[in-house]
């Protein structure tokens, strides 16, 4: 395999780039308290309603990760110097003001989720501009800074990197088709390309396999990550830099009899001379100015 970026490198000559994002979703999924039709479906047991009830016990299995999942995992980034990318829903921050101080406190960067924890790929253009919009006005209301990277629930539209271009991100993550960042050129309203960041993201490495899959272990997701850092480390020794995703959860890592994993892998990881701990803003620049955009 030749490596995939020849003009990419990571800072102090370090091979591989490990992403750790931290999803904070909780107060900001579907609920008929916010004017949904149906409450949220993802839940730990799998008893997804699709009646218009209010389910109240899925809604505190949310608030667990404001209120005790979320502090457990701040102290253990802290503990090991991790410095990660928060993809947050612009209410979720908004309905946890000590816990998004600590966030912005603490040094780490606060990626846009969207408005609320909801799908936007049904919505018509001024629509989906507007829920853009108003998610990088509330984080910026509640960090002091403005997103510059965007993660949507999973699906998005054909137009989504054309509003984010237009409204001033420099890059996206909704991609798990690579181990390195690459430049998306962007057909604008006019024809004219504009670029776009492409940061990609991993779901085999998410811990939202937990809920998926409820025979999945810590000790699976444990032996999984660790296998999956080990691989990558040599393989950039080898052939170029590349980057690794964990993404992560304050309700579902963020629970005592998981949280251990975590802390096993950032002792797995430890300060290594060849690995760059990274928020994808970080990641996003190094690669804007190690590969300039040429226009095709």
């Amino acid at each position: 395999m030749p490596d995939l970026t020849p003009e990419l490198s990571w800072p102090d000559g370090r091979t591989l780039a490990l992403s750790i994002v931290v999803n904070v979703e909780e107060g900001a999924e579907m609920s008929l308290a916010d004017g949904d039709k149906k409450p949220e479906p993802v839940d730990e047991l799998g008893l997804a309603l699709g009646l218009p009830i209010r389910n109240y016990v899925n809604e505190s299995n949310y608030q667990y990760g404001i209120r005790a999942g979320g502090p457990r995992v701040l102290d253990l980034l802290e503990d090991h110097g991790v410095t990660a990318t928060f993809t947050a829903a612009a209410v979720a921050l908004e309905r946890a003001p000590e816990l998004a101080g600590r966030i912005v406190a603490q040094g780490h960067e606060v990626c846009s989720h969207g408005w609320r924890w909801v799908h936007q790929f049904s919505y018509d253009e001024a629509r989906e501009r507007d829920f853009i919009v108003k998610a990088a006005d509330g984080i910026e209301r509640t960090t002091g800074r403005r997103p510059a990277g965007w993660l949507s629930r999973y699906l998005h539209t054909p137009r989504t990197r054309r509003l984010l271009v237009e409204e001033g991100f420099l890059y996206h993550m909704d991609d798990v088709s690579d181990d390195v960042p690459r430049w998306e050129p962007v057909t604008m309203a006019d024809g004219a390309l504009r670029p776009l960041v492409c940061v990609p993201y991993a779901i085999d490495t998410n811990d939202m396999k937990f809920w998926t899959h409820p025979s999945y272990t810590p000790e699976q997701w444990l032996s999984y990550v660790c296998n999956s850092f080990d691989w990558m480390l040599a393989e950039s020794r080898r052939k170029g830099p590349r980057m690794l995703s964990v993404g992560l959860h304050l309700r579902i890592i963020g629970r005592p009899g998981r949280i251990w994993a975590l802390e096993k892998f950032l002792r797995h990881v430890g300060d290594h001379p060849d690995v760059w701990i990274a928020s994808r803003l970080d990641i996003a620049r190094r690669f804007a100015a190690c590969v300039p955009w040429t226009g095709a």
